[in-house]
């Protein structure tokens, strides 16, 4: 019944994880306008929006004008229900300890919502490379609120936060800005390894860095080694391009110090080189990945750890 619960509950969180990730990084609304299509905008009915079956029943196509349905909205959906069964399993059922029905249901929605917060900025960023403030932020006062739930002390889970913003924001942010001129790397990152260890302490926010770090490297090779590209999202050229042209269209006066202002803010304001060396990927969905796994696995990864210290 548990099991059924959290597979349902997934599958309607997960239908609206693809709102999230439509609507936030274009600035709009999450409640309102209710559900609509996004090519002819008229409101998309009730049974068209059952998760899974919806997209099953219209064939991959909207109802009202026949466009094409992007595939991440089933799999956006059945990952969610996937992700509540796994956290129901291993989180709850799974627990070493005992618990009342009210704290397994707390511990289970405070993990659910990690979970679907990291799916949701791992697709944004995937899209747009930005990783929403409200994801991170919001992520990491949900994790230092409910640390009592992974018997992670108060203050560790604020100087787990500590440590995981300082460890990017220093050296690809204060030290690169001093030596280049201008940021290195996206601040979402760094708000997001701090919500690793807002939730799961420095070690936490050392594990995530360095596994999203080490996955994302292997995803690059493996990706070259196949022959294939690793491009912009076409996205964030078009914002590239919009943001060129509102500039271009100051006065000559302001032109140039906007411009400044803008390379000097946005690693994203020039356009990659050529060559792989130069190739840019989102590193959001690797780091949100790695903060999963350490969700799931985190104490045997530790165990492990540990124990290959000792010998």
């Amino acid at each position: 019944m548990l099991l059924g619960f959290a597979a349902v509950m997934g599958l309607l969180w997960g239908s609206f994880l693809n709102v999230v990730i439509y609507r936030v990084p274009r600035g709009m609304s999450v409640v309102r306008p209710p559900s609509h299509c996004t090519s002819c905008k008229k409101p998309i009915r009730p049974w068209q929006n059952i998760p899974l079956f919806g997209y099953i029943f219209l064939r991959g196509k909207t109802a009202c004008c026949g466009a094409k349905l992007s595939p991440r909205y089933p799999l956006v959906e059945l990952i969610g229900g996937v992700l509540g069964v796994a956290i129901m399993q291993v989180n709850i059922l799974q627990s070493s300890s005992a618990l009342s029905l009210g704290r397994g249901a707390a511990i289970w929605a405070a993990n659910f919502t990690l979970a679907l917060g990291m799916v949701a900025a791992a697709f944004i960023d995937l899209e747009h490379m930005i990783i929403p403030l409200s994801i991170s932020i919001g992520g990491a006062v949900l994790g230092v609120a409910t640390s009592s739930f992974r018997d992670l002390a108060f203050t560790d889970s604020l100087i787990g936060a500590a440590v995981g913003f300082v460890a990017v924001w220093l050296p690809f942010d204060f030290l690169y800005r001093k030596l280049r001129g201008k940021t290195g790397m996206a601040m979402g990152d760094a708000f997001l390894v701090m919500l690793a260890g807002a939730w799961f302490g420095w070690k936490g926010a050392v594990f995530a860095l360095m596994a999203g770090a080490l996955q994302g490297t292997l995803f690059a090779i493996v990706t070259m080694i196949v022959g294939g590209k690793l491009e912009e999202p076409e996205a964030v050229k078009k914002e590239r391009e919009e943001i060129l042209a509102e500039i271009a269209a100051l006065p000559e006066g302001e032109r140039e110090e906007a411009m400044r202002e803008y390379e000097e803010s946005d690693p994203l304001a020039q356009e990659a080189g050529d060559g792989a060396m130069q190739a840019r990927i989102a590193f959001g969905p690797f780091l949100c990945l790695a903060i999963l796994e350490y969700l799931f696995f985190g104490q045997l990864l530790m165990d492990l750890i540990i124990y290959r210290g000792n010998t």
